[in-house]
């Protein structure tokens, strides 16, 4: 109930006026008394004036009963409009007077005062709520109320107070409510209220308190609201605003609470707001404000008590100007991109109890007057990067801290016992930082709720460093521990069964702790989460687990545990994920596992469990992230009840000994992205159901015993982009339709008994992504796989006798002819393909201004190409170094030159117009970033075989693959690449393909960059070679559809390859965009896209892309930040993650979404500089 002295001073007259109306018949009889007697009196002057006096008395009580009637009705509409669930309203009858009615107040017999809030009131209001013409104050706050706000209310012309907050009223704020020109409060929060912010609200002048918080309003906030002057709370937060904030709202005079926070508000601040003085909350939180905060934010709001600017995009460094702010309680900066380090000012406010500055790009050593802030009740700067050590002192001056997050730093150094001195404590996160020694064990006696030191480099013994852990056994209240990733080792302490029962999350994950899992365990009843994965712990998994009745997830993973999966798991059932991997389990799977009727991901692989997998654990509809049970000894068929995991994404049950056929039920699985067969002994065909899996990204159904036809309709999978076939007894053709699959990136069907025609498009036409090894009666297919071509064969025979004499004779005749005009027609080819190679070489040598060389030359120059030169080789070539004696350009002085020879293997089909393309592509380009051609050599070899090189400076650095994965190197120590390093070869990349693409004429399309094409001169100058498969983009407007030179069949490397280069074939420069990209990400994070690392259907780009930006440091090359100063870890690190930024942004699937290289050239150069800047180079 509203309390009368809770709305304002105005309202206090009304309490001391509905004392007056209790009196109110007893004051109607004394009116009709003194009416009888004056008209006893005789009709004299003043007589007549009595009775006028008389009639007009009489008509005023009369419309004063016609209005407290008019009131009555009116309340017995609003209370028959509503359900009252609680009986508040039940003595709004007859048996008193309506000014007597609960939570009614009257003022000369007139309803000026409703106020039901708080009675769980549901239904909706009556519009007959406007006939009480006398309200002034109206409060149905806290009830259920829903319908539209009626417009009635705008009727009510000395209504000055109105709450309808927290109910659900729906629709549009009525336009009538503008008509309430006395309103000074106007609640509407905490409902489902749409449309916008009515314009119309800026004309009530008397306005002071307004609040529209947690409704469903949109558009802007109208500018007009600047016009209430008299304005001391606004909130519009929780809605779904758009647009900035008003220039005309930073004007208003007296304006103390400021709330628009959680809208999709962006823009800057307006600059107004920080000189409003009469401030006393600015909340703009959860939205989309960026800019820099001015440098005097804090000089003028002597009154701000609370400011929240959390989760924007603000930028820039924090202003010293904040420690002005000598009033404030709660500091909120968190989840922006601020710089710098915290302002030691800060450090002296006076009243601040809550100071938040996580998730921003803060670096430098916590200001030490924090740690003397007593008024502190949450102190967070949780993901910056802070550096250094706590002071030993710690903790010992906050008495009133409950909260301690200082996760995600670079904080180090041991944890500083003081830190229990700070006793209210409740939450202490250090996770994610380098803290090193022993857990101190008065940290454990402080009984914090959540004790948080994850992922540091902690460590305990058999000797010590647990007794930490022994202290909380002493602590009840204790919710979650989490010490995963550190180096705790010795045996599992039995404390961790005395620890309380109310504990809901246990993470010992990724340590050292060796022994059993203590059976005393299962004692901890309130468990939610235990996760002890990849440690060295043996035994049993103890059988009391299934005590565990709230445990949602068990992870036992990569330990040593033997035994059987115990059958009381099936007791737990709360769980949604079972993880025993990686262990040495055996026996069978109980069945009782099928009583999970909430699991969503099982993973019992690499054990060696036995026996058939219990139909049970096929009948759980709740699966659907993952079942992996691989690389176990499962055997038996599959049961059919396998098509009932309708919502499951991934299925794995390779390597194990699954017999049978492939269940056609499988087709039923529309969830599935990732189906794993492999390695198991399945017969029988492959059923063509599968083809209904739709999601389906991976099959692998390698290495079984399949027989038949490869199922034509799995071309009708959409999304399949990785198809396993090889090392089973198929045969017949390969589907045509398969090569209309413009998902399909891979295709194995190697070793199998496959024959006919190869297709030519999609896959086919990749052949790094199609391998088909081990079919003898393939043919066809695209001229690099080297097939033999395709035979018609005629089935008509020809019975005349005739026939059979003249045919072989016509034959040995045509055949006798065919080879005479075979002879000549390759004499002729010969000598025209020498001829279109020599006017190739002359117009590489370009006249005078390349030096000509012979085959005798370059064979003495390599010692006649001996394998001790050979420096690499590939398919239609291979690279010697050599020392040739040439004149230099400009003199005629003979130098021994240091050179890289390309001989080309003309034997090899392709060999010959990959040295034309080579050719044709050097001739045209020159850049300080691409391979340097010497001279080129059309001769004829020792053996008078056709002899083609290319002759290129020798590059002493040999290739970029080389440095980015050195185990390829003979010896490997110190090959290494510093950041600078890498920046400066991503750089020199990203030149040479944007002259590529801008500068040449028509643009050159390299179509096989990767690491292996880099080569690294002297001073680490990155330039590009191997120009093998480059094609010119000729303009299909001026070349027709003759243009082949842009849609050849594509070559590249596998895992660099475009994936559209696999369905259309044509080339573009979106293709070298997307090499680029991945190559871009293989120089940040140390490995290959064919690497192991990238298992179950992962790419190098998905990896990355989850874990960008957050989590970056995970999949960076360790390397990389092992060797910076703790001043510089921030600023390489941002520079880091902007070049994988620029990196994912390259590699998109969709060609038109990647970045243009001249784009991606100047972002790299401007992190590079930035990064070099900071380094001091």
């Amino acid at each position: 109930m509203l309390e009368p002295h809770s709305i304002s001073a105005s309202f206090t007259s009304l309490e001391a006026a509905s004392h007056a109306s209790s009196d109110y018949s007893q004051s109607t009889e004394r009116s009709r008394n003194t009416s009888l007697e004056a008209a006893s009196h005789t009709f004299s002057a003043s007589g007549f004036m009595a009775l006028l006096l008389l009639l007009l008395q009489l008509g005023t009580l009369v419309a004063a009963a016609a209005a407290a009637g008019t009131d009555r009705d009116a309340l017995l509409a609003i209370k028959a409009a509503v359900s009252d669930p609680s009986g508040k309203l039940r003595s709004w009858n007859d048996t008193a007077h309506l000014c007597q009615w609960p939570g009614v107040n009257c003022t000369a017999g007139r309803v000026t005062w409703l106020d039901v809030s708080g009675h769980g009131l549901t239904g909706t209001l009556s519009p007959a709520v406007g006939d009480l013409s006398d309200l002034k104050v109206l409060n149905l706050t806290g009830n259920g109320i829903s319908g539209s706000i009626p417009a009635s209310l705008g009727r009510l012309r000395r209504l000055t107070y109105l709450s309808l907050g927290d109910n659900a009223f729906t629709g549009v704020i009525p336009a009538a409510l503008g008509n309430l020109t006395a309103i000074e409060v106007m609640f509407l929060d905490y409902n489902h209220l749409t449309g916008g912010v009515p314009e119309w609200l800026g004309s009530l002048q008397s306005l002071n308190n307004l609040g529209l918080t947690n409704n469903s309003l949109s558009g802007c906030i109208p500018p007009s609201l600047g016009n209430l002057t008299n304005i001391r709370l606004l909130r519009l937060g929780e809605n779904l605003l758009e647009g900035g904030i008003p220039n005309t709202l930073s004007r208003l005079p007296n304006l103390c609470v400021f709330q628009v926070y959680t809208n999709h508000l962006a823009g800057e601040i307006p600059p107004g707001f920080f000189n409003m003085s009469s401030l006393q909350e600015f909340s703009i939180d959860d939205n989309g404000f960026h800019g820099e905060l001015p440098v005097d934010a804090g000089a003028r709001w002597p009154h701000l008590q609370k400011l929240f600017l959390n989760e924007n995009g603000l930028t820039g460094p924090i202003p010293p100007s904040l420690g002005n702010l000598t009033s404030i309680q709660l500091l909120m900066l968190g989840g922006n991109r601020l710089e710098g380090g915290i302002p030691d000012a800060l450090s002296h406010l006076p009243d601040l109890r809550i100071f938040q500055v996580y998730r921003n790009r803060l670096t430098g050593e916590i200001p030490s007057g924090f740690f003397n802030m007593s008024s502190l009740r949450e102190f967070s700067i949780v993901d910056n990067g802070f550096h250094g050590e706590l002071p030993a002192g710690a903790g010992a001056r906050w008495p009133h801290l409950q909260n301690l997050l200082l996760g995600d730093n670079g904080l180090s150094g041991p944890i500083p016992a003081s830190l229990a001195m700070a006793s209210s404590l409740r939450i202490l996160s250090l996770a994610n930082n380098s803290f090193t020694g022993h857990v101190p064990p008065e940290i454990g006696r402080l009984c914090v709720q959540y004790l948080e030191l994850g992922n540091n480099e902690l460590t305990a013994t058999d000797v010590g460093g647990w007794e930490f852990l022994d202290a909380l056994t002493n602590c009840s209240g204790v919710v979650g521990i989490y010490l995963n990733r550190n180096k705790l080792g010795g045996a599992m302490p039995g404390s961790v069964a005395r620890l309380s029962p109310e504990l809901q999350g246990l993470s010992l994950a990724f340590n050292r702790i060796s022994g059993e899992i203590p059976s005393g365990i299962t004692n901890l009843i309130g468990l939610q989460t235990l996760d002890l994965t990849s440690n060295l712990l043996t035994g049993e998994i103890p059988e009391g687990i299934g005590q565990l009745k709230n445990l949602q997830k068990l992870r036992l993973r990569e330990n040593k545990l033997t035994g059987h999966v115990p059958s009381s798991i099936g007791g737990l059932s709360q769980l949604l994920s079972l993880d025993l991997g990686n262990n040495l389990l055996n026996g069978s799977i109980p069945p009782s596992i099928g009583s999970l009727k909430l699991l969503t991901q099982i993973n019992l692989s690499g054990n060696k469990l036995t026996g058939h997998v219990p139909k049970q654990l096929f009948l759980l509809p709740s699966l659907s992230v993952a079942m992996n049970l691989s690389d176990n000894r499962l055997d038996g068929q599959l049961p059919h009840e396998i098509g009932q995991l309708m919502q499951l994404a991934t299925m794995a049950l390779s390597g194990n000994r699954f017999s049978g056929e492939v269940p056609t039920e499988l087709g039923s699985c529309q969830s599935l992205e990732f189906l794993g067969l492999d390695r198991n002994l399945f017969v029988g065909s492959i059923p063509s159901s599968l083809s209904r899996l739709k999601a389906l990204k991976k099959l692998n159904l390698t290495s079984n015993k399949l027989t038949g036809r490869i199922p034509p309709e799995l071309s009708q999978m959409s999304g399949l982009q990785g198809l396993y076939l090889s090392r089973n007894g198929l045969y017949g053709g390969i589907p045509a339709g398969l090569q209309n699959m413009g998902s399909l990136i891979e295709l194995d069907v190697s070793y199998n008994h496959l024959d006919g025609i190869v297709p030519m498009r999609g896959v086919f036409a990749n052949t790094t992504g199609f391998k088909m090894a081990g079919n003898g009666e393939l043919c066809g297919g695209a001229t690099q796989l080297r097939l033999p071509p395709c035979r018609r064969t005629n089935s008509i025979r020809h019975h005349h006798m005739f026939l059979k004499i003249a045919l072989p004779t016509i034959g040995l005749a045509l055949a006798l002819f065919l080879a005479m005009l075979f002879a000549l027609l390759w004499c002729r080819r010969r000598r025209r393909s020498r001829i279109t190679a020599d006017t190739t070489t002359r117009s590489v040598l370009n006249g005078n201004n390349y030096p000509r060389v012979s085959y005798a030359q370059l064979a003495k120059a390599t010692e006649n190409f001996s394998n001790a030169n050979l420096i690499g080789a590939g398919k239609y070539g291979s690279v010697y170094q050599g020392i040739l004696p040439l004149k230099t350009k400009g003199s005629f002085e003979v130098q021994d030159i240091e050179v890289a020879v390309k001989v080309f293997h003309l034997q090899q089909i392709g060999a010959s117009r990959t040295f034309l393309s080579e050719c044709e592509a050097l001739r045209r380009v020159k850049h300080r970033n691409l391979i340097n051609i010497v001279t080129c050599c059309s001769s004829i070899d020792a053996e008078g075989n056709e002899f083609r090189a290319l002759v290129f400076d020798f590059m002493p650095n040999y290739s970029l693959d080389r440095w980015l994965h050195p185990s390829l190197l003979d010896n490997t120590e110190g090959c290494t690449l510093s950041v600078i390093q890498r920046f400066n070869i991503a750089v020199d990349i990203a030149d040479a393909l944007n002259y590529l693409h801008s500068s040449c004429e028509p643009p050159i399309i390299h179509c096989d960059l990767k690491p292996g094409n880099v080569l690294l001169g002297e001073d680490m100058t990155a330039c590009i070679g191997d120009f093998g498969l480059a094609k010119l983009l000729l303009d299909p407007r001026s070349h027709g559809h003759e243009n082949s030179e842009s849609t050849i069949g594509i070559r590249g490397t596998i895992g660099y390859v475009a994936p559209e280069y696999g369905t259309s074939g044509e080339v573009s420069t979106y293709g070298d965009v997307y090499s680029f990209g991945i190559m871009l990400l293989e120089i940040f994070v140390g490995k290959a896209p064919t690497s192991d690392a990238f298992r179950d259907g992962l790419t190098l780009p998905e990896v990355v892309g989850e874990a960008f930006p957050d989590k970056i440091e995970q999949i960076l090359d360790p390397v990389l930040l092992l060797d910076e100063e703790s001043e510089l870890y921030s600023t390489v690190y941002d520079c880091l993650v902007s070049a994988i930024r620029v990196g994912l942004s390259c590699c998109r699937q969709a060609p038109c979404q990647r970045m243009a290289m001249r784009d991606a050239a100047a972002e790299l150069c401007s992190i590079r500089d930035a990064c070099a800047r900071a380094c001091g180079q």
